[in-house]
């Protein structure tokens, strides 16, 4: 099913998470952006356009200011977004470079998608870009969003890009491989549910947890994200962004994750 729905989209968002933009070391995992990099020139090669909502803008800073690392203050956070948000844009263009394709920098907050002159402009940048070639990289504007520096946010700001966009396919990367019944990094008979047609259900099914149980932003606000564009017509994907090669390896049938389907 994860296969066919590669093969028949043809807008494909894709979000990535901090986890899975992070190395080892809690900074930039520069082979993750190259690979993706690669993969993303191959869907494109393949008549298919890609937009990008990438976090990592904390992490990015954190690469660049190690001073500020214990630093919890709100101020000091907002502050290591606008140093990270240029790393992190710089890392994706270097990548994206080796492979002649440009990227643009769009940052947005839910005020954006409440108005509707701004949502029109929005919109049309985004197809504007599309259309030319660029790949459109997504992120909340953490500097200015005080209420939104929260962990998890990007996959609602991916969920609604996708509305936007009018996208065929949303593909969440993330840390863990799909939604399981119980939370698979503590209970070792935790089951993956690969489809998913009644979010509701699958609710009531799961045991969720605390808001950081099943990775990094909870699995709660990835069902919401599913909801949000399933409520469109949107199927959706969840799966491990950190396994090697992931989008070669969904699209060839070769990676499992859960697929929410109307």
């Amino acid at each position: 099913m994860i296969s066919q729905l590669i093969k028949e989209a043809r807008k494909i968002i894709i979000k990535i998470g901090s986890n899975t933009l992070a190395g080892n070391d809690g900074k930039i995992n520069f082979t993750f952006l190259d690979e993706f990099a690669q993969q993303a020139d191959s869907l494109i090669k393949q008549g298919k356009q890609i937009i990008l909502v990438s976090s990592g803008a904390q992490i990015a800073g954190l690469s660049t200011m190690d001073k500020w690392a214990r630093k919890k203050d709100l101020h000091y956070r907002q502050a290591l977004c606008a140093v990270g948000q240029v790393e992190l844009m710089d890392a994706w263009r270097r990548a994206f470079n080796r492979f002649g394709l440009h990227i643009a920098q769009i940052l947005l907050t839910r005020d954006d998608f409440n108005d509707s002159n701004r949502t029109l402009n929005m919109r049309n940048t985004l197809f504007t870009l599309v259309d030319e070639g660029v790949i459109p990289v997504i992120n909340e504007n953490d500097t200015v969003s005080v209420e939104e520096i929260k962990i998890g946010d990007n996959d609602t700001l991916a969920a609604r890009s996708a509305i936007l966009w009018s996208a065929d396919l949303l593909i969440l990367f993330s840390d863990i491989g799909g939604l399981y019944d119980k939370n698979p990094k503590t209970d070792t008979k935790a089951k993956l549910l690969e489809e998913v047609r009644d979010i509701e259900e699958a609710r009531n099914s799961i045991v969720i947890g605390d808001a950081n149980s099943f990775g990094t932003g909870g699995i709660a606000t990835k069902l919401d994200a599913a909801a949000l564009v399933l409520s469109y017509g949107i199927p959706a994907i969840l799966t491990d962004g950190g396994k090697p090669r992931c989008i070669e390896a969904l699209a060839a049938g070769n990676q499992k994750g859960t697929v929410f389907l109307v």
